[in-house]
């Protein structure tokens, strides 16, 4: 629908455009908030440990100490010191991708833009592989310097080096190259895996095991420490975020545009970049690479309720996080005892939806 075709329905006060969906995306919002509650309780409580969520709730809320009773020991253990860490990080990390998505989708203009897809998550990969491999031998004075910060920084400087690098080869005057991004995007995460595999070629035995799961992606290492050290960057990014919707949907219009509308262009694309490098970045150090969500949750959300960034931005902040532990839960329980690295279901998942958008943008499938 184009702008011209927006007219007014009525003469009220209360009358809204024809195709408005702030009331949809308002609706969306709070049932996703609500779904992501009763996710993050499914996550808690499935598994091994026989603990129901009304067990948990009422642990939780008991004053006394009375209902935590009802968990065991071996209960408490599990679910306070593995599985809420998990769900904590998990809800941190998929909200961090599915914004970071929809804001590079917003800065490029363009829904295929995604930190996975062009090279993002591969530079924090790099710089995350670096500390892990040389942290104990040259990178030892650093490590001692920023102790359990030095791997989310080190991958947000991986993952902000290639932004700016991204955006500098994919914008000419103003203008972004949709093409000319997904191509240097592969070269980007080509150079950073030719460097990562360097890395991994020196490592040692229990440094190559740990890269080797940690490059599918998995919550599995999360704890209490992890989440102190890469939490506080991605809710300063999270935070940062809606702070950013008037001046992505301006630019929507075009540069020029948002420009004689107010807003400094130059100066929001650094910030916007930044942001991106710094979730992206904290989220690969602690998880490694989980593909697909920043691209499959704000496109489905688009569809949904629009393009308005005041809608969504938070409601692919809430809906990234429930895509992120249902996958996690799936990882744990489709080869039980074992265990799926998660990079791998988001990525069975997210691969056929992007050759649908793929398809459906060159109008292959009119759905």
């Amino acid at each position: 629908m184009t702008v011209l075709e927006w007219v007014r329905l009525g003469t009220g006060p209360t009358d809204r455009l024809e195709g408005d969906r702030s009331g949809r995306a308002q609706t969306v919002i709070v049932v996703l908030s609500i779904v992501l509650v009763l996710v993050a309780l499914f996550s808690l409580t499935a598994g091994a440990s026989d603990a129901s969520a009304w067990d948990v709730m009422t642990g939780w809320i008991a004053q006394d100490g009375t209902a935590d009773a009802a968990l065991t020991a071996r209960d408490r253990i599990i679910i306070y010191d593995i599985r809420l860490p998990r769900v904590v990080l998990g809800m941190l990390i998929g909200a961090a991708l599915a914004v970071s998505g929809a804001v590079m989708q917003g800065l490029f203009r363009n829904p295929l833009a995604d930190p996975g897809l062009v090279g993002v998550s591969s530079g924090a990969s790099l710089g995350a592989i670096t500390v892990i491999v040389l942290g104990t031998s040259v990178l030892a004075p650093l490590m001692s310097i920023f102790g359990l910060y030095a791997l989310p920084l080190a991958a947000f400087l991986g993952g902000l080096g290639t932004t700016l690098l991204l955006y500098r080869v994919a914008t000419r005057r103003g203008q972004t190259s949709v093409a000319t991004m997904l191509l240097a995007g592969i070269a980007l995460g080509a150079m950073a895996g030719a460097f990562s595999g360097i890395l991994v070629y020196l490592a040692d035995d229990r440094q190559l095991r740990d890269l080797t799961f940690w490059g599918l992606g998995s919550l599995a290492g999360a704890t209490w420490t992890k989440i102190a050290s890469a939490g506080p960057i991605i809710l300063l990014a999270l935070f940062a975020s809606p702070f950013m919707a008037r001046s992505l949907n301006a630019l929507a219009l075009g540069e020029a545009t948002a420009h004689h509308l107010g807003i400094p262009v130059q100066r929001f694309k650094n910030v916007a970049i930044v942001v991106v490098a710094a979730a992206t970045g904290a989220s690969v150090a602690v998880s490694g690479g989980i593909g697909f969500v920043g691209i499959v949750v704000p496109h489905l959300l688009r569809l949904l309720i629009g393009p308005d960034h005041r809608y969504l931005l938070p409601a692919s902040a809430l809906l990234g996080a429930c895509l992120l532990l249902l996958a996690d839960a799936v990882s744990r329980t489709i080869v039980a005892p074992a265990e799926l690295p998660i990079g791998i279901v988001t990525a069975a998942v997210g691969a056929p939806f992007f050759l649908w958008i793929l398809l459906r943008r060159r109008g292959i499938l009119d759905l």
